[in-house]
Formats: C-alpha cells, structure tokens, sequence
C-alpha cells in the first residue's frame, strides 16, 4: 500500500470514530495525477445523496502534459464505491446524531487500485484540540529528551 495523500487536517478537526475503505470513480487523467501526488484532501468532504455517496471539493490538479481538449473539473464531485450495507450504515449514524464523514487518506492498493479511506467522524471543540496540541508537543519532547540520554 502506498500513501498518495493524508488529511491532517481531519484528524485535527474531528475525532475519527470508525474507518471505511471505499473505490473512487476517476478519468484517466485523474489517475495519472493520483500517481504523480497532485492530490490536496485538505477542505474535502463526504455527502450521501440519494443513496450514493460522493468525494467533494477534493482537488486532483491535471498534469502539464495533459491535452487542453481532455483537462477535467479539477474539484469535480466524485462518486466512492462502497457496499449498500455500509452505505445504510454511514446514512443512519449521520442523520441521527451530528456527526461527519471526512476523507481522512488516498492510496493505492497492493492490487493497485486508488481507494479512499473514509471516516465517520465527531466535531472536536477547541479546549480538545489545545489538549490534543498539547499532548503532542510533549509526547515530541520526551523523544528528543530519550535520543538525547542516549
């Protein structure tokens, strides 16, 4: 498995509750791209509309060497494939309760396909993303202080 993209900027957001592998539907040359790494998750999101689920304002930038007659919508709505059973699944707990469902990263698999993880997710407040911060930078100097004593 190779990692094309993560979405930090979900794990700072939200709590991440449960993961979901789903299939994206993409052109050629959306592929091509995936494989070069011009792929930015940062502000995209998942939405269920009419029983389908969709990637959105997931930016996938063509190449230079792209035909200007073949250039695709760069933050085009994208379809994932994923079983009805976790579709179900995913539309009960969003519409019951406030939560999400946040792309968290792109990769190719060992069959070497693109796939995107997916997470159902729970709004952090601020007070826990300073916890988080902060748990962070001490887990960061306990290493530096551990190689050092070294």
């Amino acid at each position: 498995m190779k990692i094309v993209n993560n979405n930090k900027k979900a794990f700072h957001d939200y709590t991440i509750l449960e993961k979901f592998e789903a299939g994206i539907v993409l052109t050629g040359g959306e592929v091509k791209a995936i494989r070069a790494g011009r792929v930015n998750l940062r502000d995209s999101y998942v939405r269920i509309d009419r029983g389908e689920v969709y990637l959105l304002q997931a930016h996938i930038s063509y190449l230079e060497t792209t035909n200007s007659s073949f250039r695709y919508d760069e933050i085009r709505k994208r379809k994932l494939l994923l079983h009805r059973k976790e579709i179900d699944k995913l539309f009960n707990k969003v519409s019951k309760t406030a939560l999400t469902i946040v792309p968290t990263k792109l990769y190719i698999s060992n069959k070497n396909l693109i796939k995107v993880e997916i997470g159902l997710a729970e709004g952090k407040k601020l007070y826990d993303k300073r916890e988080t911060l902060k748990e962070k930078s001490l887990k960061r100097e306990m290493d530096i202080k551990s190689k050092l004593s070294y």
